[in-house]
């Protein structure tokens, strides 16, 4: 991966949603949601249980039902219904707060596992693809291990890997730390540095804040399922306009 690490309002949007509503009967988890990611740029979305950080990237991956507005990935509205969703997915990658690997697949077929059957990638290439990116993380010697030899650091290290191994145009990361003992959490926010470093575009949930504010180009406060305040980290952590947000904040040693 290459490309300048910084986002930028002048650079190309990957991903926009446009007045999104969704609802789960009668409760609406998100209200009207407008939210731009630019090319290189990595927006990481704060906000209490409940708030919908997890439906937001859940509709961006059309794992969840769009009930109004729309979303569009690089100009394309995959909120479409003529939309094909495994190609929109195909364009995406996403890790999840569980690992969700295949455990009766090696590391290294987990890895391969999209590159070859859904970007029709051949073995050797998707191999030799795979082996570079574990080589990367420090897990070369794991690759033809299984998913429940590993920590669960390593695991969601190779989940990433994983996520990445097809080039997707955007990377969603769902609480991806909210499963590990708090001694393997750093080892996997030095990934997502890394990422961020070679310029991928990435939308993150996350409750780190000290780490959403190291990272992000841009944090996005969410409640109640709108967007309450959003700017560049070091202004939004450091002088937060809204007092709902400085009141969540408070809770975290971060202002």
């Amino acid at each position: 991966m290459t490309g300048v690490s910084n986002g930028s309002p002048t650079a190309e949007a990957v991903l926009e949603l446009r007045d999104v509503w969704c609802a789960f009967g009668e409760h609406e988890v998100l209200r009207g949601i407008d939210l731009t990611v630019h090319r290189h740029e990595v927006v990481v979305l704060i906000g209490p249980s409940g708030s919908g950080k997890s439906t937001l990237l859940r509709t961006v991956n059309l794992l969840e039902h769009v009930d109004d507005g729309r979303i569009l990935l690089t100009g394309q509205d995959i909120t479409d219904p003529r939309v094909d969703a495994d190609a929109v997915r195909g364009r995406i990658g996403t890790v999840f707060q569980a690992y969700n690997l295949f455990p009766h697949l090696s590391v290294l077929d987990n890895v391969t596992l999209a590159a070859r059957v859904v970007h029709k990638h051949s073995r050797a290439e998707a191999e030799a693809r795979g082996r570079e990116l574990l080589a990367s993380i420090g897990l070369a010697a794991k690759a033809d291990s299984y998913p429940d030899t590993l920590s669960g650091g390593q695991q969601q290290r190779v989940a990433i890997v994983r996520a990445i191994a097809t080039n997707p145009e955007l990377l969603l990361l769902d609480e991806i730390t909210s499963a590990l003992d708090p001694e393997l959490v750093g080892e996997v926010l030095d990934l997502v540095r890394s990422l961020k470093q070679h310029g991928s575009t990435i939308l993150m949930a996350t409750h780190e804040m000290a780490f959403a504010r190291d990272v992000a180009d841009r944090v996005v406060f969410l409640d109640q399922g709108r967007v309450l305040e959003q700017g560049p980290a070091d202004g939004f952590f450091s002088g937060p306009r809204e007092a709902r947000t400085r009141e969540f904040l408070a809770r975290f040693r971060t202002v």
